[in-house]
Formats: structure tokens, sequence, C-alpha cells
């Protein structure tokens, strides 16, 4: 209306003014949005030039503060003592293997720093044993002594392998911590029985364990734990040093030596010979590892073959080529029959003493 009384010449100039007001309305109101919304990333934490690309995380808008968003990688804070790279902890022994593997002995590690790393991703970690025929006599020693000395603080789930479900003691546990008692057939020779361990593995990793816990340490019964065993053990693929060969040159390890057999390792292989008594990592690599030594197991079977140390020859043949990430040294798995060597700072997981013959027979 207003325009129209106007003269035509002034009526144009006002339609082009018109036209530009609205265009710096609409611009303002798009400013206002598009600064509204960095207004929000930059007070949830988010830097608006990084972007967040490669993720499908959903930034909601909340009153959640930036501390709870890095609350998951927040460290504690820990004081200690400043490592020295020109200097090594120990020059007694050696602290790691060719493959940049290290071995794992006391004073080469900072529990605390450790726990501080593993205790956030709420790690759970599964104990196996096998206590088969009169082997569950073993049962409350381990147990109670695992209780006080194994991964204090951390998740644990026991399983305890058994045909014999009733001889199986209740025994009071940490919070955090429980005992799962399975049902296992049992053999008539004890070297079946050790060899069916990779079987009953390989079994359990894909039904069971892959849903319940992070990380499997696997180990004998017949033992008993006297010092601390923590998260310095794990990692994807670890095994242990056997306490009796650690010394021995690469033709006196007790490989298997038949070259029919799957065992077979030749007499100019070898790294180190590990025990069958105490290996473990992942969950998946657990499952890979007892796969092939199982598998391996039943074609020797078919060939009549029994390798000379059962299970343990077919773990050593899989080490050899797939190499453990982490080596632990004889005080994760000690006999005081071999004495108490200067280097050996501390016997973690012992040998109960016992008569075989009696146990097996």
């Amino acid at each position: 209306m207003f325009l129209s009384l106007l003269p035509s010449d002034h009526r144009s100039c006002g339609r082009r003014c018109c036209c530009l007001l609205n265009c710096l309305l609409l611009l303002m109101v798009l400013c206002s949005f598009w600064f509204g919304i960095r207004s929000d990333r930059w007070r949830h934490g988010v830097p608006p030039s990084c972007g967040l690309q490669g993720t499908t995380t959903n930034l909601s808008v909340d009153s959640s503060s930036p501390q709870d968003l890095y609350k998951d990688i927040a460290l504690q804070r820990i004081l200690y003592e400043k490592p020295d790279a020109l200097k090594s902890p120990r020059s007694d022994i050696s602290m790691m293997a060719p493959w940049f593997a290290p071995i794992v002995w006391n004073g080469t590690y900072n529990i605390d720093i450790l726990n501080a790393q593993f205790q956030p991703r709420d790690v759970h970690i599964g104990l196996t044993v096998f206590a088969v025929k009169k082997y569950t006599v073993f049962v409350p020693t381990f147990l109670e002594t695992a209780e006080k000395y194994f991964m204090v603080g951390h998740k644990v789930n026991y399983y305890v392998f058994t045909d014999r479900v009733s001889d199986i003691p209740i025994i009071e546990l940490a919070e955090g911590r429980r005992m799962v008692v399975l049902s296992v057939p049992t053999y008539q020779r004890w070297q079946d029985v050790s060899m069916r361990r990779m079987e009953i593995l390989q079994d359990y990793s894909r039904q069971r364990f892959m849903d319940e816990v992070d990380y499997l340490v696997c180990v004998d019964v017949d033992m008993r734990f006297s010092d601390e065993v923590g998260v310095e053990i794990l990692s994807n693929l670890f095994g242990t040093l056997h306490p009796g060969m650690y010394r021995a040159p690469r033709e006196g390890y007790t490989y298997e030596r038949n070259p029919q057999s799957e065992a077979y390792i030749p007499l100019d292989e070898g790294d180190f010979y590990y025990a069958g008594g105490f290996f473990g990592g992942n969950v998946e690599e657990v499952h890979k590892l007892t796969n092939f030594c199982h598998n391996a197991m039943m074609t020797d079977k078919s060939k009549n073959i029994e390798a000379i140390w059962h299970d343990e020859s077919y773990l050593n043949k899989y080490f050899l080529y797939h190499k453990p990430l982490k080596i632990l040294s004889p005080e994760y798995l000690w006999d005081d029959d071999f004495g108490t060597p200067p280097f050996l700072k501390r016997r973690r997981f012992l040998a109960v003493r016992k008569n075989h013959n009696e146990i097996r027979n």
C-alpha cells in the first residue's frame, strides 16, 4: 500500500530495499542456527574443527560435563621412580625374546602402573583347571591360595572341570569372583586325561568363554599359589618357561623327535621349552592354540602315534611357529625339587609334593 503511493522509480527502489532487508533477515536466522550448533559442540567437549570422521557415536544434548565424556580414558595419577632408558632393571637375566616378546621376571615391571591400565577396562579373567579322578584332592588348596594371590582386585571366573562334581568344595570367594564347576568325562589312562584337555578347552572357548571372560589362564590343579600373580602375565598369547628346561641347549629340549608326528620339531629348531601347566591369552588365541593341538593329536592318533610329552609336545610345536607375545619366567611355574637358584627372586606358583603314581592310578 505504501509503495503504491510513491512514484514508479521510487517504488522500484523500495522493492529492492525490501528484498535486501529480507535477505539480511534470512542470513541472520541461518547464522543464529549455525552458531547454536557450534556452541553445543563446544559445550560437549568436541572441537568443531576436528569433526568425528569414522565414528558412529551420537553426542546427545544433556547435562553431562566434559569430564564425564573423558572418564573412560582418564588414568589415575601415580607417583613412581623415573625409568632409565639406558639402564636395565636387572642384569642377571634375559628380559626379551628375539621377536620382542618380554620375559616377565620380578623387578622388570611396576604392578601399580599395570593395574591402573587394566582396571578401567573392567577386565574379566578365566582361570581353568582340570580336577579329574583323584586330582580333586588338590582343589581346596588351589582355590584358597588363588584367592590370596591370583589377580587380586580383578574379576575372576574359576572354571573347574571334573568328573566328580560332588567332590568339589564350596570356597568363599571375594567380590567379583565366582566358581563354575563343569562336568567332563573321564578316561582310563592319565595320558588321555591330559591330552583331552585341549579338546575341552577348544570347545568351551567357543561355546562359553567368549561370552564370559576376556583372557584365559590355563594351569595345572596340583599346584599352589605362593606369591602374587597379576595382570603382568596378560597378553594375546603367553607361555611359561619350563622349570627344568630353561638352561637346556636346543638339542637337549624334550621335543617330539618322531618326524611322522604332528608335534615333530627338528634338532636345529626351537626357541624355548614351554610348560604345559601354565599358558593362556585372550579367548580367541587360546581357541586357536587348543584347536591346533587337539587336531594334531587326533591326526597322530589315527597313525597310532603318541607324542612323548602328550599335550605339552603339541603346545611347544604351536609356540614355535606362533610365537607367544609374552613369556613368563620360571617364577610362574616352579618345583622346589629344582632348588632355589639365586636369580629366582620369587616362586609364584609351586608344584605340590605328591606321589605321582598313586595320584594317577
